[in-house]
């Protein structure tokens, strides 16, 4: 019995610097091509590893020769699940204390919009959220800077999230009332990196809760609609 845990042991043991030794290879490829700050995960598909960049997701082999970018599908069923989308939905709802949230007082479903406060469709969407609720959608907002970090926008924006009343805050500046400058320990360029994970390359963008995204407004009642078909389907 001794002998057979030192083996799982020494299993165990080299499992864990075999997989060191893949990420450190992994590493060690995208930093010559001039990609610092990373995270590995698991893949799906055996001898693939899962690379979450501030560019965008990578799917690499362990030895890190091969790579592609761009969302995994997995298409054994009978719609095809967006793989990638899946695996950043974890990422997304542990922003959720970040998030300028918008709730329904009857909650059907949850959506959440990547959104830019000098964006026309973005102001539109805004201007009906009150349909939106009473369809019994919550609307939870990330913030996604078109322009980019460093921008005038990105700067307005993350004042915005660093004020006690950050709804009141985003009601004014969707209205078009100057944005006083804030500070705080959020930090939005978060909020931008996985929008940028997620696909996003405009605004509005919304995630569903499967991790699907919706790229760009929809009406309220189509988007009740869409979301009744697709919690149907799933049931």
């Amino acid at each position: 019995m001794k002998n057979h845990f030192m083996s799982l042991a020494l299993l165990t043991a080299v499992l864990c610097g075999s997989a060191q030794a893949d990420d450190a290879a992994i590493k060690s490829s995208l930093k010559g091509l001039g990609v610092q700050h990373v995270e590995i995960l698991p893949a799906p598909v055996a001898g693939l590893k899962t690379v979450l960049t501030e560019n965008g997701v990578l799917y690499t082999t362990d030895d890190g020769r091969y790579m592609v970018q761009g969302p995994l599908y997995d298409v054994s069923g009978k719609q095809p699940v967006n793989v990638t989308n899946r695996l950043l939905l974890d990422k997304l709802n542990k922003l959720e204390p970040e998030m300028i949230v918008y709730k329904a007082a009857h909650q059907k479903h949850v959506i959440t919009v990547f959104t830019d406060i000098t964006c026309g469709y973005c102001h539109k969407l805004h201007e009906q959220m009150k349909e939106y609720n009473d369809l019994g959608i919550t609307v939870r907002y990330l913030a996604f800077p078109r322009q980019g970090l460093d921008s005038v926008t990105e700067k307005q924006m993350q004042a915005i999230w660093c004020v006690a009343d950050r709804n009141k805050a985003f009601d004014d500046a969707m209205r078009g009332e100057q944005v006083s400058p804030a500070s705080c320990n959020t930090d939005i360029a978060r909020h931008f990196e996985l929008g940028v994970q997620f696909g996003v390359s405009g605004t509005p963008a919304i995630v569903l809760e499967n991790g699907s995204m919706v790229p760009g407004y929809q009406p309220p009642k189509e988007m009740a609609a869409m979301l009744d078909a697709q919690k149907s389907a799933q049931n």
